[in-house]
């Protein structure tokens, strides 16, 4: 489980938090659906984590007064340095220095800091005046080199002074002020601007994935930057202009982006994955290999045979929220990416290969393994104990289907909407889910006949033929079997077990089919024994007991076979006389009569009471 730190290593986010937290806490909401939430866990585990918050806050606020000491000295240095450059006529060192100071100014609480932050607002302002005032004297003298240094330079500033301010003054003094604007925008992109995208990307060693965020970096400053320079006057094609600027800057590493992308994310995926195999000491097994005991196993995920033992996983499900989510985090700022650095006709297309890549390591490298994991686990039908674990493989597997579908609709669907690819998205998106509800499907049958199991085995063990046939009736003083009373127990547990692990339809449909194969159990089960009329009337009772604990289902079909199956044992204690009444009665007169006249032979005095009589 994550610390509160942990959680911190990327930029905070509130309901990212929440969601996480909210689903690893049990009876958080996310598990089981509304069955599932108990909102006293979630309020404990919420204070829980507030409470930590609260420390973490406390400690974060003492570095912040230690860091706000250290810049208020560090600014009067500053300061004081600036002054020096400034009498000594560097006025490009003296720019450096207070824009990086103007920057940290704008952090500084206002009260602390509200001398300080005045002094460098006056320093800027006043060394911006002076390069705009060199500019214009540079531009007299006709001196263009100096011109393009002191542009150079007034660019580091906010572009609103160059807006204002520049534009103006070139305005002022050029006859033809759209032309030389743009030959010094262009002179700007073209020379800093590039030389810095070049000395980042390609100078510099960087890993991979610092070279996409840079990357992205460079390219959305340097688009905002052109956004706001088309209110510059450059002339009536200048949109035209700035896009072929930029695109000069940025076509080589643009043309190579979704390579590298999908290079980045393939092996940052697969090192994910990796390290939480091995943090659970878990060297993953080859599946699909085509040998004996990987077809043993596949026959034993379709049957009941016993093949051999099944694999002890010793309940661990090997599926983890934190994969999950550091997985679809990273596809999700890929994602982004590729919104920004892809051509609008490439978009679709590079959305889909990233969404290929999502699918390869979430769905079929850490879902889909565990789900034939869980399945290889699954003990056969007959086995004499079953840890039956595969219902949290399911209940986890459901949380991270949702989330998948989440960034489909949240991050994929807005960049591929509106073009063919759409299609193929969501049809494999369909492969993708069909596949794996085979899977679920066929783990939470064997489940069910493991269940099955585990009652038949009980009532093999637990139910006496003297249970139904008593030497002496006038001393039956117990409710119901011992056997019956086990089973219930036992039904009880999965059938909560079920709520926990299922969310929605999904949890009636399950239950239906347990419900409807626990009544044909004890339907089968009570005509393996021979009933005296005490017998019959314990044997009422049993079935009262499972009625009973079929409700818990709350599933009206289940409910109606038990009421069915009570009134069918009423025909082991009727007076013979009233027999064909009951059998014509509304609970049983629609039932076939081979089945009524099955259960009345079980009565002991069948014979002597001449009871097939009635059904020839």
């Amino acid at each position: 489980m994550a610390t509160t730190a942990q959680l911190f290593e990327e930029p905070f986010d509130a309901d990212e938090y929440i969601e996480r937290l909210a689903w690893r806490t049990p009876g958080g909401g996310s598990k089981g659906g509304a069955e599932g939430f108990d909102p006293k866990k979630l309020l404990e585990e919420f204070e829980n984590h507030i409470e930590e918050l609260k420390q973490l806050d406390e400690r974060i606020q003492r570095k912040v007064e230690k860091l706000e000491q250290q810049c208020h000295r560090e600014a009067k240095e500053f300061a004081h340095k600036v002054q020096e450059l400034q009498r000594s006529n560097q006025i490009k060192e003296a720019a450096d220095i207070i824009q990086k100071l103007h920057l940290i100014a704008q952090e500084l609480p206002f009260d602390r800091f509200a001398d300080v932050k005045a002094k460098i607002a006056s320093k800027y302002h006043d060394l911006e005046r002076q390069l705009i005032q060199e500019f214009t004297a540079a531009q007299r003298r006709g001196e263009i080199g100096r011109m393009r240094e002191v542009a150079a330079v007034l660019l580091h500033f906010k572009v609103r002074c160059v807006e204002q301010r520049v534009n103006k003054q070139v305005g002022e003094v050029f006859s033809s002020p759209e032309m030389v604007m743009a030959k010094l925008i262009q002179n700007i992109f073209e020379n800093k601007l590039q030389a810095h995208v070049r000395e980042t990307l390609e100078t510099r060693p960087t890993e991979l994935e610092q070279y996409l965020k840079n990357l992205y970096d460079l390219y959305t400053r340097t688009t905002a930057l052109a956004a706001k320079l088309t209110e510059f006057n450059l002339g009536s094609d200048k949109h035209t202009f700035l896009s072929k600027l930029i695109k000069s800057i940025f076509s080589t590493y643009l043309d190579s982006y979704i390579d590298m992308e999908q290079q980045y994310l393939q092996t940052r995926s697969a090192s994910i994955l990796q390290r939480y195999y091995d943090s659970k000491n878990h060297q993953k097994r080859p599946l699909g290999t085509g040998s004996i005991q990987e077809l043993k196993e596949r026959i034993r995920q379709r049957t009941n045979l016993p093949l051999g033992p099944s694999i002890d996983t010793h309940g661990e499900t090997f599926l983890s929220q934190e994969v999950v989510v550091n997985l679809l985090q990273e596809t999700r700022h890929a994602f982004q990416r590729c919104h920004k650095l892809s051509d609008p006709a490439d978009l679709p297309k590079n959305a889909y290969s990233i969404f290929l890549l999502l699918v390869e390591h979430l769905c079929v490298d850490h879902i889909d393994y565990a789900l034939e994991i869980g399945l290889s686990a699954i003990p056969s039908a007959d086995a004499k104990t079953a840890n039956l674990y595969f219902l949290d493989v399911v209940q986890q597997a459901n949380t991270i289907f949702h989330l998948f579908d989440k960034q489909f609709n949240d991050h994929l669907m807005p960049l591929i909407s509106s073009s063919p690819k759409l299609t193929e998205c969501l049809q494999k998106k369909k492969e993708v889910i069909e596949q794996m509800e085979v899977k679920l499907d066929t783990g939470i049958d064997r489940t069910l006949n493991c269940m099955i199991g585990q009652m038949k085995h009980i009532l093999a063990t637990e139910q006496k033929k003297t249970d139904f046939r008593p030497e002496d009736e006038n001393n039956v003083m117990i409710q119901y079997t011992t056997a019956c009373s086990k089973v219930c127990a036992y039904v009880s547990k999965q059938v909560e077990r079920v709520r926990r692990s299922m969310d929605g339809k999904n949890v009636d449909t399950v239950l239906t089919e347990l419900g409807v194969r626990f009544h044909r159990l004890i339907h089968e089960h009570l005509q393996q024994f021979s009933y005296n009329y005490m017998g019959g009337m314990l044997a009422i009772c049993d079935v009262a007991e499972y009625r009973r604990c079929a409700k818990d289902f709350r599933v009206s079909l289940v409910l109606q076979l038990f009421d069915t199956l009570h009134a069918l044992c009423n025909l082991l204690v009727v007076a013979p006389d009233n027999l064909k009444q009951v059998c014509s009665g509304e609970q049983l007169t629609n039932l076939d009569r081979n089945l009524l006249h099955a259960f009345v032979q079980l009565r002991a005095d069948y014979r002597s009471a001449r009871l097939g009589r009635h059904f020839s």
